[in-house]
């Protein structure tokens, strides 16, 4: 069953050190009718006013004056009343290496400076379908029995996909760190669903994948890679070696669902 979730509910956090831009983008949130905002400056100011407010979403600049914005979800994952919140990230930096760790920590959304209304209308819907439960009709089982195996090196990211996953009605979740831990866990137990990231040490996901496909045991079971590579000759041999859905990160819920209504 839906939880139904109005944008008009939403209590959002707005992290931004920035005067003028936290006015440009309150007054673009107001625009899309959303009352309920709370705005500050620093990461230590957010985690002292998350102490006693727990914001429906919290929306953060990827630079600020005492820590960049992946280091302060990692401390949010320290804390169990912090750890649901979803996060989204408005930045103009283009370093591969900087947007992937905001990409691997579990992210809604990542918005490009500067942005338009329609950009963050697009990000609210995101935020939107993540916060709505809609469990999963299957036509021959019951998606409760359904037994998925998570595999990301990224605790935040593993946390964010769980999450999701929940939200489906999949109450079954497994998780490990690398392929190789996958692999050990496959000879233990069966699962109908493997997720996947693709860049991990000790074995990545494509060599996991062709493990699978390569395993008369497993070559059954679907997988869906969740990643952040961009590298289009990767994702390719990726796609030849047999994954059976490929998602970006950040990914959209709805999608997610989508592709999971059709692999199970």
């Amino acid at each position: 069953m839906r939880q139904r979730v109005c944008v008009e509910d939403l209590a959002i956090l707005l992290i931004e050190p920035s005067r003028t831009q936290r006015q440009i983008i309150i007054r673009l949130l107001s625009e899309g009718h959303i009352l309920k905002i709370e705005s500050v400056g620093s990461a230590a100011a957010a985690l002292e006013l998350m102490a006693t407010y727990i914001p429906d979403l919290l929306i953060s600049s990827f630079y600020l004056p005492d820590m960049e914005a992946p280091e302060l979800f990692a401390r949010m994952l320290e804390d169990p009343r912090l750890v649901e919140v979803p996060k989204m990230v408005i930045s103009s930096e283009q370093h591969h290496d900087k947007l992937d760790a905001v990409r691997q920590s579990g992210v809604l959304a990542l918005l490009p400076k500067p942005f338009d209304r329609d950009d963050l209308e697009r990000a609210l819907t995101v935020t939107l379908d993540y916060l709505e439960e809609e469990e999963l009709e299957l036509e021959d089982r019951d998606i409760a029995d359904v037994r998925v195996l998570l595999v990301d090196d990224s605790r935040m990211a593993r946390n964010h996909l769980s999450r999701v996953l929940e939200h489906v009605g999949i109450q079954h979740i497994d998780q490990v760190e690398n392929g190789a831990l996958a692999l050990e866990q496959l000879r233990r137990h069966e699962y109908d669903l493997v997720v996947t990231d693709y860049n991990m040490p000790v074995m990545d996901g494509q060599a996991l994948v062709n493990e699978i496909r390569g395993n008369p045991a497993y070559v059954h079971i679907p997988v869906m890679m969740v990643t952040s590579e961009s590298d289009a000759s990767r994702l390719s041999s990726v796609k030849k070696a047999g994954v059976s859905a490929i998602c970006d990160k950040p990914f959209e819920v709805d999608q997610v669902r989508r592709l999971l209504r059709r692999m199970i």
